[in-house]
């Protein structure tokens, strides 16, 4: 989701080299999953909500006042996970939404981190699937690291966005290490979204096929701060400073984005 001032994407091209990497491998059946099989309010024990807005500080200049615990932004029903985006006055804000974080109930250093979800159509809309740093050892953002998982912002439709923060690598100088690909359907479909994260690489994937490689430069913590634990977040954000650049169409809301499964695997040889 990162903390955007400027849509800045530099591009990735897949390392032909990285498959000389060590041969990490991750356990067969998840250590933390959610299948969203119990409707009603999302697991209280599985997650929490970040509640508030611009107004408390925090965000990217977004339009949304993220709820607590409020079935109209957030709900599970038929298995899956409803984020929805509601146009609605609340607390000086014209948009209500959710975002779900996994803090303190899943929190994790290495693993395979799968997510499947359809993001929602319409411009000023930013879903995204991600994570953060649980204790922020090297401080604030971005020198304790972010890992996107999944973005897509309305406005570019079915482009998909793979991306990691840290110090050194960040769009607010220039530096950005992510990548785009095009997603056919992604607003009409489920896909799977993947990160595997160990010691010396984070790879993302889209339906299993890798189409991002971070590695780790060893150049200590400015480039590399992912050797801590982190949680997941899912949320859907209205406007803001990269899925509001061109602009929010009224007519889309409410706006959902919906997740089937969120699963996590341990890394088995770190």
């Amino acid at each position: 989701m990162s903390f955007w001032i400027l849509p800045l994407i530099s591009i990735l091209s897949i390392n032909p080299d990285s498959t000389q990497i060590s041969a990490y491998k991750f356990a067969a059946t998840p250590i933390w999953r959610d299948e969203f099989d119990k409707d009603g309010l999302p697991d209280s024990e599985k997650w929490g909500y970040d509640v508030g807005s611009k107004y408390n500080g925090w965000g990217n200049h977004e339009l949304q006042y993220y709820t607590d615990a409020n079935l109209k932004n957030a709900y599970v029903a038929d298995g899956i996970l409803n984020i929805t985006a509601i146009k609605e006055q609340h607390e000086r804000l014209n948009y209500t939404s959710a975002r779900l974080v996994s803090k303190d109930k899943g929190d994790f250093l290495y693993g395979r981190f799968v997510v499947r979800a359809k993001v929602p159509k319409g411009r000023g809309t930013w879903a995204a699937a991600w994570m953060l740093p649980t204790d922020w050892v090297y401080g604030n953002w971005p020198h304790s690291g972010e890992i996107d998982i999944m973005e897509h912002v309305g406005y570019d439709e079915d482009a998909i966005h793979v991306t990691v923060h840290t110090k050194d690598y960040n769009h607010t100088i220039g530096t950005q290490k992510g990548v785009m690909k095009r997603v056919e359907h992604a607003t009409t479909a489920f896909h799977e979204y993947r990160i595997d994260w160990t010691p010396e690489y984070i790879r993302g994937f889209v339906d299993d096929v890798q189409i991002y490689d971070f590695p780790n430069e060893g150049k200590g913590s400015a480039v590399w701060p992912f050797d801590k634990r982190f949680h997941l977040l899912l949320n859907l954000a209205i406007g803001g400073d990269w899925g509001g650049a061109k602009g929010v169409d009224i007519t889309a809301f409410p706006a959902t984005m919906q997740v089937d499964y969120v699963r996590v695997y341990n890394l088995l040889n770190p």
